[in-house]
């Protein structure tokens, strides 16, 4: 013998009530065959609600068995049960309950979706079930659009879309006038017919006399079980199978995710306001952080720039232990052969002898007080200066202690205001001493005295006869090569110039280290400032998970229809998740897009340098908005995928 479709043992359900429980099914005992059209009756609070809650597996009972079609469902997980709600039930609210944001074919396809059917072939399902209800011309406007037996038939087309085995209609006809009552009750009977088992679960008495048989619950008991007339039990395989093919796993999983993303986008649109708040943290947020590194990575290239004109990769080498040494004047031994000796090394780009004084510099009636280096003819590929006009020093100045003087733009400036095309080639004099301009240099940068020093630039063998009256260096110069460690350069410089000179009497600025120093210091402040837009990337991260928590009680009646109509806890999460992600993968692109526009504004201010963005930091700011919105909206998502279907019907 066949098992019953519905077979229910000595169910139970309570439910917490203060400090105790109270039972809303007590004992229930009932069996339904295939194909029997049942009413359920009773007044509110009999417990009838919930009898069908548990019928439609929405409800798990406390106690007792419920099998279908044989099998027991008390040990289904959530995801078994929604399967039973996709393939075998059918509901049909009293609210309708259909999704406003989705047309009438739209929610009609809605259990489709979950079950994995081909689009084409759910959306000509849809049509159909629409017409055969006379809904044809209906079937692209939205629920707003109809009227109430309009919406109730689309909600029973949303039942038949799986070809359910059951049709669990709760109030089917109480929201309804007369004529639409009457209307939905004929297409019940039609669906009896057709071999579907109907259950209707009503208080009114003449909506329970159209079953062939009437189950009275009356405090959570059936008080009576009443054949009204012959049931005409048709067993369900009798119907016709389900029309259509369903997809392949894969292609099922991406029609599921293209609902949620759908859904997704039509939520932010319904509450534009709401969504544009909940993005503007994240915007502010990724802004900041981009235009943060932007910033760090301009600021650093420009001291970088900073520092090549200082000399890059030089090694500066000074007599004495360091700079405040008193005895460094007093020390001979950091001769021109030391230089030559280091240009003898490997990675020597250029070596340069030094020397220096001060003096006064004179042009007719211009008077002013200079810096005098006395340099090599490699200086100036050492400090990486650049030539403005005219021509430098080279070998011969140096060998024939030539009167030849190359100046800085400062000193240019100074000596020939407003006839600056007239310098090359004129004679100033350097103290006493007349000679003869012939370049003029890039004022130098200097951590010291800045830009405004007047500098110029005589032959270091000049500087010596003419001026100090010794051929002891100030320093010598060394440019690395860009292939060689500074570190390993300098320390094969110390251990020359030692075994040379019998003792350490020298010491090494290494501009290398300065660099660091700056470059560190630069990454700090950038670190630094990174952090606070971090933490604004954290509030706005937690102004998203509060947005969907809202979200979430506001669509309690979205959640609790998808669950009815087979959605599994994945699809929940996946759709909550997916608006949560979508909120800030937006935001994070807005967010790149205002970084962009604040650096062309930075630009258009004049500012000494200008931000620099990376790739990197452009991509990496949208895989953290993209984190954001997996780790702020899991949590709002996970809950949302968790509700229990009754209660969330019962709230809506």
């Amino acid at each position: 013998m066949a098992d019953p479709l519905i077979l229910i043992e000595n169910l139970r359900r309570a439910f917490p009530s203060g400090d105790g429980y109270v039972e809303a099914l007590k004992g229930i005992d009932l069996t339904i065959e295939a194909g029997e059209m049942v009413a359920i009756i009773g007044a509110s609070g009999s417990g009838k609600s919930t009898l069908m809650n548990v019928l439609g597996c929405l409800d798990k009972p406390t106690s007792g068995t419920y099998r279908v079609s044989g099998k027991p469902t008390d040990a289904l997980g959530p995801d078994d049960l929604a399967a039973l709600r996709r393939e075998h039930f059918g509901f049909i609210f009293q609210r309708y309950n259909l999704l406003a944001e989705l047309t009438a074919a739209g929610n009609v396809e809605i259990p489709a979706i979950y079950a994995g059917q081909r689009s084409a072939d759910r959306l000509e399902k849809a049509h159909q079930l629409l017409d055969r209800l006379g809904m044809a011309d209906r079937a692209e406007h939205r629920p707003g659009q109809l009227s109430g037996g309009q919406q109730q038939r689309v909600s029973i087309a949303r039942a038949l879309m799986n070809d359910a085995d059951v049709i669990l209609a709760d109030e089917p006809t109480g929201a309804l006038d007369k004529k639409s009552s009457e209307e939905v009750l004929r297409i019940l009977h039609e669906l009896h017919e057709d071999g579907r088992t109907v259950i209707i679960v009503t208080h009114d008495p003449e909506v329970a006399a159209q079953a062939e048989r009437i189950i009275e619950i009356s405090d959570g008991e059936i008080i009576a079980d009443r054949q009204t007339r012959p049931a005409k039990q048709i067993q369900s395989a009798e119907r016709p199978a389900t029309s259509g093919q369903s997809a392949s796993a894969w292609k099922a999983a991406v029609d599921r995710f293209s609902e949620a993303f759908q859904m997704a986008l039509l939520a932010m649109r319904a509450h534009k306001l709401r969504t544009s708040l909940t993005m503007l943290g994240i915007v502010i947020g990724i802004a900041s952080v981009v235009c943060v590194l932007a910033l760090g990575e301009g600021s650093q290239r420009q001291v970088l720039e900073n520092i090549r004109r200082l000399g890059t990769n030089t090694l500066e080498i000074f007599p004495g232990k360091n700079f405040g040494d008193l005895r460094s004047g007093r020390i001979r031994t950091l001769v021109v052969s030391d230089a030559a000796e280091l240009e003898k090394q490997y990675f020597a780009a250029a070596v340069t002898p030094t020397v220096s004084s001060s003096g006064t510099v004179r042009f007719g009636p211009v008077e002013a007080n200079a810096q005098i280096s006395g340099v090599g003819d490699q200086y100036f590929a050492a400090k990486a200066t650049e030539l403005v006009e005219g021509r430098l020093l080279d070998t011969d100045s140096i060998r024939f202690r030539t009167q030849e003087v190359v100046i800085d733009e400062n000193t240019r400036n100074t000596l020939f205001p407003g006839a600056t095309d007239t310098a090359i080639g004129s004679v100033i004099f350097i103290d006493t001493v007349p000679c003869l301009v012939i370049g003029i240099v890039s004022s130098s940068q200097s951590s010291f005295g800045g830009r405004q020093n007047l500098s110029v630039y005589l032959p270091y063998t000049t500087v010596q006869t003419r001026f100090l009256g010794s051929t002891s260096l100030r320093s010598i110069i060394l440019r690395v090569d860009e292939s060689t460690d500074m570190d390993v350069a300098e320390q094969t410089v110390t251990d020359m110039l030692t075994q040379r000179h019998g003792a350490k009497d020298f010491f090494i600025l290494n501009t290398d280290e300065i660099r660091q120093s700056i470059t560190s210091t630069t990454q700090t402040m950038a670190l630094l400032i990174s952090a606070i837009a971090l933490i604004s990337l954290a509030v706005g991260g937690i102004g998203v998970m509060n947005i969907m928590l809202v979200s979430v009680s506001e669509r309690i009646t979205e959640i609790g229809v998808r669950m009815a109509v087979g959605a599994r806890q994945g699809d929940i999460l996946q759709q909550f998740l997916i608006e949560a992600v979508l909120v800030c993968l937006i935001s994070g692109v807005l967010g790149i897009l205002a970084a962009l526009g604040f650096g062309v504004l930075f630009s258009m201010l004049g500012s000494s340098f200008s931000l620099v963005y990376s790739n990197t930091a452009i991509v990496s700011a949208v895989i953290c908005a993209t984190l954001i919105g997996v780790v702020f909206g899991y949590l709002p998502a996970r809950n949302a995928s968790r509700l229990d279907p009754s209660e969330v019907l019962s709230r809506s």
